[in-house]
């Protein structure tokens, strides 16, 4: 496969990405974020170029450091065919038995292919999340909280509330989310945060939590907006991912705005058995 390197070439794909919208929304992000300064290490593969079939993203293989970490080997996906999708999966481009790697995708049969590839070679599956994109959330500030960016000191408290976290990897992955790329909470009154969100290297608004404590005042906007107002000026597609049964964090979404799209946002994590 081709990398894609040069600003026009990124350009005119970020143009075409957005003719397929909702669809493309991983991809589309990730190739946002390598054309404005690459902050989480990734590259951009094509099979052929202008006339592409398919899109790989993926993290810069110099960066790869452990290869049972998935938090940070993230791979996103778009294609136009089933046809090149097969090849890149049968290939070594992005399922292979030695590297955990995270999938993601928006494309109906992703979960399938990618299951009947890493089968094939030994490796164990998990999907997940269901996606609703895509507005601009707008929330009054409560007295006695501020907003700022989440700091490292945070991470422990990222790492202990995530469904996914509480590793080392995990933590890694959280605190190189922070230092790389924007990020809003809101700090109560003695300067711990009690509401969050960060955006990850596919332009996606997650890891989002309010603590137990501070829930049902609407604080679930606050950050959002914070980012969403960033990323709207610089151009990018405002949206998130949910886990389907978390019912309370999509009614809170859909509250402030946020729409459910069609289809189901793949995030698939493969480990060697």
């Amino acid at each position: 496969m081709q990398i894609l390197r040069c600003p026009a070439q990124l350009q005119l794909l970020e143009e075409t990405l957005r003719k397929s919208l909702p669809t493309t929304l991983p991809v589309l992000g990730t190739v946002m974020t390598v054309a404005r300064g690459n902050p989480a290490s990734h590259e951009v593969l094509v099979d052929s170029w202008p006339n592409f079939s398919i899109v790989l993203t993926r993290l810069r293989p110099e960066d790869h450091r452990d290869p049972k970490d998935y938090y940070t080997n993230q791979l996103s996906v778009f294609y136009r065919d089933k046809g090149a999708l097969q090849a890149l999966l049968e290939g070594t481009e992005a399922v292979t038995r030695e590297r955990a790697f995270q999938i993601l995708g928006m494309q109906d049969g992703l979960d399938q292919a990618v299951q009947e590839a890493a089968s094939a070679r030994g490796l164990k599956l998990e999907p997940a999340f269901s996606i609703p994109p895509s507005a601009m959330p707008c929330c009054r500030m409560p007295p006695g909280l501020r907003l700022a960016p989440v700091s490292p000191s945070h991470i422990s408290l990222l790492n202990a509330t995530w469904a996914l976290g509480g590793n080392a990897r995990s933590r890694a992955f959280l605190l190189g989310l922070v230092r790389a790329l924007p990020s809003a909470c809101l700090l109560g009154p003695r300067g711990r945060p009690v509401s969050w969100s960060l955006l990850d290297g596919q332009g996606c608004l997650r890891h989002g939590y309010t603590v137990p404590a501070w829930r049902g005042r609407g604080l679930t906007g606050l950050p959002l907006n914070a980012l969403g107002r960033e990323l709207h000026a610089r151009g990018f597609p405002i949206y998130c991912a949910v886990l389907p049964h978390n019912t309370a964090s999509l009614h809170a979404l859909q509250a402030i705005g946020f729409e459910p799209q069609p289809g189901t946002f793949h995030m698939i994590l493969g480990t060697p058995k």
